[in-house]
Formats: C-alpha cells, sequence, structure tokens
C-alpha cells in the first residue's frame, strides 16, 4: 500500500512539474539550484527550532512558524528531488536503494552529532 501512495504522490509531482512547463524548460543544474535553495529554506527553519523560537523571519522577510516551515522545507526538497529524478530518467526508489546498498555497508561514529565515515 506504501508504494502504491508513494507512486501516486510521484505521478503527482511529476504531472505539475509538466503542466507548469518545468519538465520542458529545467535542467538538472537548475533543478539542482532549485533543491538547494529549499534545502537553505530548511536550514533558516532547523536554526529556529534549535533557538526555541516558535516563529521566526525568513531572509525573505516573511514570518513562518517554524515547525510547519520544517515540513513544508522537507516537502519542496523532496519535489525537487523526484523533479531530478525524472529529469535523469532515473527512478527513486532505484536511486534511494542504490545508496542504501553502500552506505549499509559503511563503518564511523557520530562526531558532534554527525556520523563520519570512516576512510576506507
Amino acid at each position: 500500500k506504501i508504494m502504491n501512495v508513494f507512486k501516486q504522490l510521484n505521478e503527482r509531482v511529476v504531472t505539475w512539474a509538466s503542466d507548469k512547463g518545468i519538465l520542458k524548460k529545467a535542467t538538472p543544474l537548475t533543478q539542482h539550484s532549485k533543491t538547494e535553495e529549499e534545502a537553505n529554506e530548511l536550514y533558516e527553519a532547523l536554526f529556529a527550532q534549535n533557538n526555541d523560537l516558535i516563529f521566526f523571519t525568513n531572509s525573505k522577510g516573511v514570518q513562518k512558524n517554524t515547525q510547519d516551515e520544517i515540513k513544508d522545507a522537507i516537502g519542496d526538497i523532496l519535489v525537487t528531488v523526484l523533479i531530478q529524478c525524472r529529469l535523469q530518467n532515473l527512478k527513486p526508489l532505484d536511486c534511494l536503494e542504490s545508496a542504501l546498498d553502500i552506505i549499509e555497508k559503511r563503518n564511523g561514529e557520530m562526531r558532534n552529532g554527525v556520523f563520519v565515515k570512516n576512510k576506507e
């Protein structure tokens, strides 16, 4: 059931991107820039969360609810990545599986809240 929901949501993203002309006009590089923009919005919201702010003013001067902005930014990042997959003619779950096949074998340790892989 989860797979069907994911496929439906992915198709909604692709349809939306097609309807907006994104799939015809975007390039993988410009789509990457969009992903970075959304990741920066997530960073701003996470910074606010880290400082115990319920609301914050983002870099565009707009006041945002921190938790709502985190959810929105993560969703926007997922949308940009799904569009990137379509532009690259890749299946999102194949990309995820490929990454997991590699990272599951990594060794490393947590340092300052970040997993640092061992050099191999």
